[in-house]
């Protein structure tokens, strides 16, 4: 038999992370994740993988298993749901926050959530499947070992080697050794994030320590910007408010809501049964007494964090004594938006703290020498860098080379990589795209559909409105030149007229028994006001006529 491991995203991108494995008879995937959306993807909410290929790659799919609960590697189970009715395992944790998500699309009923535990063992068609705890930004995190017919796979999922876990569960390096002193290990695939980190990723406990510190001496409110997953940093943030005296706010609709389900199911322990305050008490309560914890790190738009800075949040408006804690790094893409953001909170009178400035944010990613570690650990006769843009990948496949790893495979999206006899070969290649969720859509817009946008945003777009008969083809309204994003108020009565004449003479030039064939109006209107507006102001919009008969 064969096995085939195609990865349907995660691979040279942040985000997106979904890998078959699929021995012919059976299949399953690891992890259905979604992608935030870059600059270019104007009006997407967020990137999920086209899954219908897998009706022809893999109809025998047999199940989903997940890593741990953030979005990039849960965010896309609806849409998979929607194609393929398969059970889905994770640990609790993971289920509770994916069941939010799914309900928001009407699937939560439907869907067969199995929850297991981090270190459970269970078979999927012909895969033996066994979990190991990996520790990361959030609880409850796993990887797998698969044992089928063509060998035994690791799949480290997220990891960092944390000597203080939080939650007192170290990542399961020692399991991984007992495991290949006994086995030969087919291959790894592992999490290459911070590659480009030497040394080690620092503990999570740090981050703690630090905002135990800026909670102490701040003279004000303290506001605290973080993902809403990374709920060990929640509980070390709840932690130190109390330690300092000061209550906290939760700001943010999934900040709310995760918190919640990580309470509700024990993740989550508070030292006060009042120390959780709505947020919009905050305000009147005195500032040294008060920390608010709220989502919008990145910048994003319409986040709590981006309307505190705009000054149109409905409860909390910044003002001098603040300090404001960003405690997270900037996703690459996102500088320019965080940048916006601390200037505002800065012109505001207010103290802002970042990575860049103050340690009061740690990655939940190992850095080169825990990567190194899992690699000795595992001693794979393969090895497959995951997670991770061009430039890290190719890193972890130096450093895998570095610890001894003879074969290493180097894939993109939709590479069929073949596993035979042990032996590790790129067997061809499929194609793998992707759809773009806007609103609650499950993908309706198009990549032409964000052409258009990303064309208006630099060009502008001018609309032809007019009216002629149905009978006759006589012009009855108009022509009306409507613009917009094309010329300044000043200039654009006269450029108006200019393209008003332009469409007259075309009408002219048509003459009324020509005017019947719409499609040939509309063409010559687009040509001639585009040659104009190319004349005149060297500039080439969007043209939209609108013909109406009446």
């Amino acid at each position: 038999m064969t096995l085939r491991v195609i990865p349907f995203g995660g691979l040279g991108e942040i985000g997106l992370n979904c890998m078959l494995f699929d021995d012919g008879g059976s299949a399953l995937l690891i992890d259905s994740g979604l992608l935030f959306p870059d600059d270019t993807m104007l009006g997407v909410d967020y990137v999920v993988p086209d899954f219908s290929v897998l009706r022809e790659t893999a109809p025998h799919l047999g199940a989903l298993l997940l890593t741990h609960g953030h979005e990039d590697h849960i965010g896309a189970v609806p849409f998979l749901l929607r194609e393929f009715d398969i059970p889905v395992y994770g640990t609790r944790l993971t289920l509770g926050l994916l069941r939010h998500r799914l309900a928001e699309q009407g699937l939560e009923a439907s869907a067969r959530l199995f929850p297991i535990a981090r270190d459970a063992r269970f078979r999927v068609g012909n895969f033996d499947v066994e979990a190991f705890p990996v520790c990361h930004s959030i609880p409850d995190a796993v990887g797998y070992v698969l044992r089928c017919p063509e060998g035994i796979f690791v799949h480290t999922g997220d990891f960092k080697i944390d000597p203080y876990p939080l939650d007192g569960v170290p990542t399961g390096v020692e399991r991984l050794r007992a495991i290949s002193a006994a086995e030969e290990v087919t291959a790894l695939f592992s999490d290459s994030t911070n590659v480009e980190r030497e040394g080690v990723t620092l503990p999570e406990k740090f981050v703690g320590e630090a905002l135990a510190e800026i909670f102490g001496q701040a003279p004000g409110r303290v506001v605290v910007g973080m993902f809403s997953s990374n709920l060990h940093r929640i509980q070390e943030a709840i932690k130190a408010a109390y330690a300092c005296g000061r209550r906290v706010a939760l700001c943010g609709r999934s900040m709310v809501r995760n918190v919640a389900t990580a309470i509700d199911l024990g993740y989550l322990a508070l030292p006060s049964p009042d120390i959780l305050i709505p947020v919009e008490d905050a305000v009147s309560m005195p500032d040294r007494a008060v920390a608010v914890l709220t989502t919008g790190s990145q910048g994003e738009p319409r986040s709590a964090l981006t309307l505190m800075a705009l000054g149109e949040h409905k409860h909390l408006k910044v003002r001098p004594g603040d300090t404001i804690v960003l405690s997270s790094k900037f996703i690459p893409g996102n500088e320019r938006a965080i940048a916006g953001l601390i200037n505002r909170f800065f012109l505001a009178g207010a103290e802002v703290l970042y990575e860049k400035i103050s340690e009061i944010h740690v990655s939940g990613h190992g850095s080169v020498e825990e990567l190194r570690t899992m690699i000795e650990a595992v001693r794979p006769l393969n090895f497959v860098p995951v997670h991770g843009e061009p430039r890290l990948l190719f890193r972890h496949r130096n450093l895998a080379r570095e610890a001894g790893v003879r074969h290493v495979g180097m894939l993109r999206n939709g590479d069929v990589l073949s596993f035979s006899g042990g032996k590790m070969s790129l067997a061809g290649r499929i194609e793998v795209g992707r759809r773009f969720v806007d609103g609650k859509g499950i993908g309706d817009v198009e990549s032409i559909v964000l052409k258009d946008r990303v064309h208006l945003s630099q060009v502008g777009l001018v609309m032809v409105v007019l009216a002629l008969s149905s009978t006759t083809g006589e012009l009855l309204y108009g022509p009306d030149i409507v613009t917009r994003g094309v010329v300044t108020e000043n200039g654009a009565e006269a450029l108006v007229e200019g393209a008003r004449d332009e469409v007259l003479r075309a009408i002219e030039e048509f003459g009324a028994d020509a005017r019947a064939d719409k499609a040939e109006m509309q063409t010559a209107i687009r040509r001639v006001v585009r040659r104009f507006f190319n004349k005149r102001i060297e500039r080439k919009p969007m043209i939209v006529p609108v013909l109406l008969e009446l």
